[in-house]
């Protein structure tokens, strides 16, 4: 009989398995971290060598776990929060029109069409004037001609201030004019075309292309604010051609190609006499050609004479005068 205290050789053994077991339980537990943090090491390194293609991630991880002595899922965490937040950055910003490629822009393109029921040449002649702009546009506070191409407008949008420089392309008395403008919030190219439905009824038509630059800007190209400016600005400009005197309107009568000056403004007023001459002049023939008509044509209650009756009467006169 076994003494107390004393342990028997079955438990004894037992208890022996049980610790070798655990202890090969913690040397395999052991061993999978070691391989694990071989691997993190592993894929750590491999950031490093991937740190020249933009991806920092793991080396942040590494720095702050070394340097700032964080646990490694902490790091980790903080890190891919921070990606997170600059990709939710850069989708807004390319909802703006922003955070795109390089060379990649937002356009607005705006067609707009509108009657005036004045002659083509006052249409015209009063849309050259553009120094007035700011007499009936809203917001344009004023226009500065440098010379026959270029100008310099100023536009207030709600508290803010807004400048650019515009370049006139080409551009034919009575027909089109073909422009760019350059400023810091945004670029244009447009072109303005007038067309003669009747004497007294003139159509115009503008095809704008708006490049949007800055917040405001292209905020309010999601709306089409650019649209309905110019829309609203084309029916101040019919209401001002409308009722204003334009008795002793002179427009600029030049004309423009490929930015350059090809015929100039009193050029331009010469051409337009000689035309209006040559008008009169047809105007003169034709109404003489009507009123040698209206003489032909027999009066109104009295008979038109045969072709026999002339033939007989002329025989007649014949006969009377050989007698």
């Amino acid at each position: 009989m076994a003494k107390e205290g004393e342990t028997s050789p079955d438990k004894a053994s037992g208890l022996d398995m049980l610790k070798e077991q655990l202890a090969g339980f913690a040397e395999a537990q052991g061993q999978r971290l070691v391989d694990k943090a071989g691997e993190k090491i592993s894929d750590l390194a491999q950031g490093l060598g991937d740190v020249g293609d933009g991806n920092s991630t793991l080396l942040n991880v590494g720095k702050r776990v070394l340097g700032g002595g964080e646990s490694p899922i902490k790091a980790f965490l903080s890190e891919k929060a921070g990606d997170l937040k600059d990709k939710a950055v850069d989708t807004v910003k390319g909802f703006f029109g922003g955070g795109g490629k390089a060379g990649d822009k937002k356009v607005t393109n705006i067609v707009e069409v509108i009657d005036i029921g004045m002659p083509l040449r006052t249409v015209y002649d009063r849309w050259t004037q553009l120094e007035e702009f700011s007499s009936f546009t809203k917001g344009v506070k004023s226009v500065t001609q440098s010379d026959e191409i270029e100008s310099d407008w100023k536009l207030k949008v709600a508290f803010s201030n807004r400048s650019w420089k515009a370049t006139v392309q080409e551009q034919v008395p009575d027909e089109r004019i073909v422009w760019n403008s350059e400023g810091g919030k945004g670029t244009t190219r447009g072109a303005i075309s007038f067309h003669e439905l009747t004497p007294e009824l003139t159509r115009i038509v503008a095809v704008v292309e708006y490049y949007p630059s800055g917040f405001f800007e292209k905020t309010g190209n999601i709306w089409r604010a650019q649209g309905r400016r110019l829309r609203l600005d084309l029916k101040n400009f019919q209401r001002y051609v409308t009722l204003t005197d334009n008795e002793d309107l002179e427009g600029w009568r030049g004309e423009i190609r490929d930015g350059e000056v090809v015929r100039t403004h009193e050029e331009g007023l010469e051409d337009d006499e000689g035309q209006d001459a040559e008008g009169e002049e047809d105007q003169e023939v034709e109404d003489e050609e009507d009123s040698e008509d209206l003489e032909d044509e027999p009066e109104e209650g009295e008979p038109e004479e045969d072709d026999e009756d002339a033939e007989d009467d002329e025989e007649d006169e014949d006969g009377e005068e050989e007698e």
